[in-house]
């Protein structure tokens, strides 16, 4: 079996060192936190989760997270922060795109992950399986661009989406009560990138 290529193994180590994404994640990270309620009983999952600027942002308010991602360099670099964090924390290096998980979730995050899932309608019909009723889902994304985002490979097969489509696409895989709306703009030298945030209920 071909093993996954980790596209983000020169990158995960100083991943947090520039400032503009890690911004970018407080800003995701926030507005998650206006639209979603999180009790101290909850488990959550992070889909592509990384080195986990946006797990730290919600593990205060949950019980445990469930960090997935396919890159074994970024996981290492989330397990080596894993004693300060304030919930409970597993780590699974997984290609959701490709398996599942036998788990159920209170809620599922995700921060500019979905770009590198080629079909999005199958991984929204995973999160609506994977989640408890009454669960919740808050993805953040690129919204379309022109495909200068990503200065190298890193596994995209999307520039960005187009909010009406993916917030219709989350609609078909049986999520309720939805909304979409831009949350955060990813400052590049060559240009401005707006990320949203959608966030939806499974009934």
């Amino acid at each position: 079996m071909k093993e996954n290529k980790d596209h983000f193994k020169d990158k995960a180590k100083a991943y947090e060192q520039e400032g503009r994404r890690v911004d970018n994640v407080k800003n995701i990270a926030n507005s998650i936190l206006n639209k979603i309620t999180y009790k101290k009983d909850m488990v959550v999952m992070d889909f592509g989760s990384g080195t986990g600027l946006l797990t730290e942002k919600i593990a205060p308010y949950v019980d445990k997270i469930i960090a997935v991602d396919m890159s074994q360099s970024m996981n290492e670099v989330l397990e080596s922060k894993k004693e300060n964090f304030p919930c409970k924390l597993e780590i699974i290096e997984k290609d959701l795109s490709k398996d599942t998980l036998d788990m159920k979730f209170h809620s599922i995050i995700s921060s500019m992950t979905i770009h590198h899932v080629e079909d999005i309608f199958e991984l929204f019909k995973s999160f609506h399986d994977m989640l408890e009723v009454g669960g919740t889902i808050a993805l953040a994304d690129l919204e379309t661009e022109d495909g200068t985002f990503h200065s190298e490979d890193t596994g995209v097969f999307h520039f960005g989406f187009d909010k009406d489509i993916f917030l219709e696409t989350a609609s078909k895989a049986g999520f309720k009560n939805l909304n979409i709306e831009t949350v955060s703009v990813a400052k590049k030298p060559y240009g401005d990138f707006p990320i949203f945030l959608l966030t939806a209920t499974k009934k």
